[in-house]
């Protein structure tokens, strides 16, 4: 009787929902569907030298308009933190330094009362 609750409860944890996995499955061909698509496409557009440095510049834009609203939303303090973690991070190049820096100076305006 007490072994058959154990065998009763690994099955039960080992079952899956079908509409569950038919949504994991659905969700992960559209994944690849959509990276390989973009690979593909990529590859049958000329990479001109306007086409280079767009691709080049998408990384720092990508970056800009996430960070940019929660700068907006989060107020001075956030703000200044963001501006104290790039100067750092011009001067040491390290993000670990920039982020300790930007921890510092969210602490100290935080204690100051912004």
């Amino acid at each position: 009787m007490r072994w058959r609750g154990r065998i009763s409860m690994i099955e039960s944890f080992y079952s899956i929902d079908p509409m569950f996995a038919l949504a994991v499955l659905g969700m992960t061909l559209a994944t690849y569907a959509l990276r390989a698509g973009g690979y593909w496409i990529m590859g049958q557009v000329p990479m001109t030298p306007k086409i280079r440095r767009g691709l080049e510049a998408l990384p720092g834009a990508i970056i800009v308009s996430t960070v940019l609203p929660i700068a907006f939303k989060g107020g001075l303090t956030v703000v200044v933190c963001l501006i104290v973690a790039a100067a750092v991070m011009a001067w040491a190049g390290k993000e670990y330094i920039a982020v300790l820096f930007a921890v510092l100076a969210a602490v100290s305006l935080r204690a100051a009362g912004l």
